[in-house]
């Protein structure tokens, strides 16, 4: 998988491009680009070196995130074989040096010769060559978790050491690894009656660095949900007890008969719900295929959130959902109102799938064969039979448990129903929200609003100060884009009291002008425009007032980040002529790069921009604002939130010794401003 996107700080806080020299036009041609370029040149990685070369493309990254993919991979194949029915029980366990174990009573990874390599047994092949597995074909799983042939290989890559042992065919065999290479051949070490797998490995600090020790909390929690998604397996846990630095137990046995059902009731517990659970678990006979799913309402809403749903393909977690959630939602939505048609209200026909799902709390499992899955990481899953499985499975386990409890069913109707109402109503208060807010922000150089009445397609540029906004206004769609200049800085959210926060008048004029409230009021459908862009000069200054307004949004509404609507607009540091061709190069390298190729033995014309005031508006409008040219970059959230808060505070908060650490940690990674 390619690396993630900059979380949401990494754009907006890199350090700014290295000045021009003030005196010459004459192009520097980069040496790198300009020198031989020959066979002896082309580099050919050979076994797993491309793995340890760009990890991230195979993991996601380095970070701890990261870190905890590779205890997923390799507990993904002992689920598989709890899933195929072979294995009952699986042991994890971290020691104190660091290092963690899987073990499972499965068959045992085969350990005879590969006959498409000889002298090589099938284990060895199986750690050491990327894209090797018995998830192919089908014959040895019907469903499973790793499909691409590269988890457990991809684990011993990054692995400083990892040893394999294996029960099978009457003995124990053991072959030891470091950093993807055998130490030595399979070895078969004693009789031995028992079977199974146990992978026992250390992450490398070579590739993660201060990330390369596993956190006891989260690895239990993985092990323990893994455990929520078959009811057949048996997980032990062990963790040597001066690990542990919060209340995770040393030991622990997961086993849930009830599966999904059970998983939600712990979520759940102390919430008040619209009706009892609705969960089940289904088999597709004579096919590869099953569905489990446990789903409730509550009118208060699920801590943090309103609804969620939580989906999980072969046992893999799909946080970004997929086609599975597709058809979960679908199902319920349409056995609804199907119910509807039948006691005859037709009040049902508002309903959508958003309603069904606002206030939901959702647990979604499948098991298909040959899945489809967004990136090694399987974030999403993509198979349209999934979708169809869901859909198909859910409709009368879902009917006969409406039609088995008629007042359930008509008290989750109205609740339902009331969602979308409340939806509607929103809807239609939206229609006087622009007007409304264009009429309280007449101050000269405040909001200039889209003339559109529809919120699809529209978009708003929050741009630095009144000269910028100037340039914007004359070069925007006046269609579908408003502007809002800023006077400075805002408010630094993260140090100040939430009291200063609202009143501070140009934060006031933002929210209003978006047209929703902060906090645990936010509401997405209220929003007035689509898309929110930071429009920024390219220098420190800029940089700064886009991590403040970045703050602002992620500690006012972060849903708005989460779903993708915040975007940071990048206009170009540079304008490079040359007679009629005419380039924008938005950073020193790119510069460098147009200059050896476009303008390659000539001698342009450059010229550096202030800033965007500086630009003329056609020349802001073909490089920053035109959407058929020019380049966005959405913020994003990490996956793990604590470490998104914990930058935020660091960069942001009160603490200024935090910030002083920080730069003293990367100060190697500055860019030299001064030529000495």
């Amino acid at each position: 998988m390619s690396k993630p996107q900059p979380s949401l700080f990494d754009e907006a806080l890199a350090p700014p491009p290295a000045s021009p020299l003030a005196e010459s036009h004459e192009p520097r041609p980069d040496p790198k680009l300009t020198s031989s370029y020959s066979a002896k040149d082309i580099e050919v990685l050979e076994g797993l070196e491309p793995v340890r070369k760009r990890p991230g493309m195979y993991i996601g990254g380095t970070d701890e995130r990261a870190l905890h993919h590779l205890f997923a991979e390799v507990l993904d194949n002992s689920m598989d074989e709890a899933v195929a029915r072979h294995a009952k029980l699986i042991e994890v366990t971290l020691d104190a040096d660091g290092y963690l174990t899987v073990k499972d009573d499965g068959r045992g990874m085969p350990v005879d010769t590969h006959p498409r390599y000889p002298g090589k047994s099938a284990l060895e092949v199986i750690m050491t060559v990327l894209h090797s597995g018995g998830k192919f074909s089908g014959k040895a799983y019907e469903t499973s978790g790793g499909l691409h042939g590269v988890g457990v290989s991809v684990v011993n890559a990054l692995s400083e050491h990892l040893e394999a042992t294996v029960w099978r065919d009457g003995f124990e065999h053991r072959q030891a690894f470091s950093r993807g290479k055998p130490l030595g051949k399979l070895e078969k070490v004693a009789p031995s009656k028992k079977r199974g797998t146990a992978i026992r490995f250390k992450p490398d600090e070579e590739i993660f660095g201060e990330n390369a020790s596993f956190k006891p909390a989260r690895v239990y929690r993985m092990a323990r949900s893994k455990a929520y998604l078959f009811r057949g397996v048996e997980i032990r846990w062990s963790c040597d007890p001066s690990l542990i630095r919060d209340a995770t137990v040393p030991e622990a046995t997961f086993h849930f008969p009830g599966g999904l059902a059970d998983f939600l009731a712990e979520r759940t517990a102390g919430i008040e719900t619209v009706t009892e659970t609705f969960a089940g678990r289904v088999e597709r006979e004579g096919e590869a295929g099953a569905v489990e799913w446990a789903v409730t309402w509550s009118p208060a809403g699920f801590g943090e959130a309103d609804g969620f749903i939580q989906s999980y393909c072969n046992t893999v977690p799909t946080p970004e959902g997929g086609t599975h959630e597709a058809g979960f939602r679908a199902a319920l939505t349409r056995g609804l109102k199907q119910y509807a048609d039948l006691v005859g209200d037709k009040r049902a026909g508002i309903v959508t799938a958003e309603d069904v799902a606002a206030m939901a709390g959702a647990l979604i499992s499948v098991f298909v064969k040959n899945p489809e899955f967004q990136g090694q990481t399987k974030e999403r899953l993509s198979s349209s039979d999934a979708q169809r499985l869901v859909e198909a499975t859910l409709r009368d386990p879902f009917d006969h448990w409406l039609t088995a409890s008629p007042k359930a069913a008509r008290t989750l109707l109205d609740f339902v129903i009331e969602r979308a109402e409340e939806r509607l109503k929103r809807r239609k208060d939206k229609e006087v929200a622009r007007a409304s807010a264009t009429r309280k922000l007449r101050l000269p150089g405040k909001l200039a609003d889209c003339s559109g009445d529809a919120m699809d397609g529209t978009e708003l540029f929050i741009v630095e100060g009144d000269s910028a906004g100037g340039s914007a206004k004359q070069a925007r769609n006046r269609k579908t884009q408003a502007i809002l200049p800023l006077r400075g800085k805002i408010l630094n959210v993260a140090s100040s009291s939430g009291g200063k926060a609202a009143d501070n008048q140009e934060l006031s004029n933002l929210m209003l002008a978006l047209g929703v409230q902060g906090g645990t009021r936010f509401r997405e459908e209220e929003l007035r425009y689509e898309r929110i862009v930071i429009m920024t000069d390219a220098d420190v200054d800029g940089a700064h007032i886009a991590s403040l307004l970045i703050t602002f949004f992620y500690r006012t509404m972060p849903d708005l980040i989460r779903n993708g609507r915040l975007f940071l607009a990048l206009p170009p540091l540079y304008r490079i002529s040359h007679g009629p061709t005419v380039e924008y190069a938005r950073d020193d390298a790119h510069k460098d790069e147009l200059l050896a190729t476009t303008f390659k033995g000539k001698r342009p014309d450059i010229g550096r921009f202030k800033g965007l005031g500086e630009m003329m508006p056609a020349q802001l409008k073909e490089t920053t604002m035109d959407p058929t040219k020019r380049t966005l970059a959405r913020v994003t959230l990490p996956r793990s939130e604590e470490a998104v808060e914990d930058l935020v505070e660091t960069l942001m908060g009160r603490k200024a010794e935090l910030r002083f650490r920080f730069i003293q940690e990367n100060a190697e990674f500055a860019v030299e401003d001064i030529d000495v």
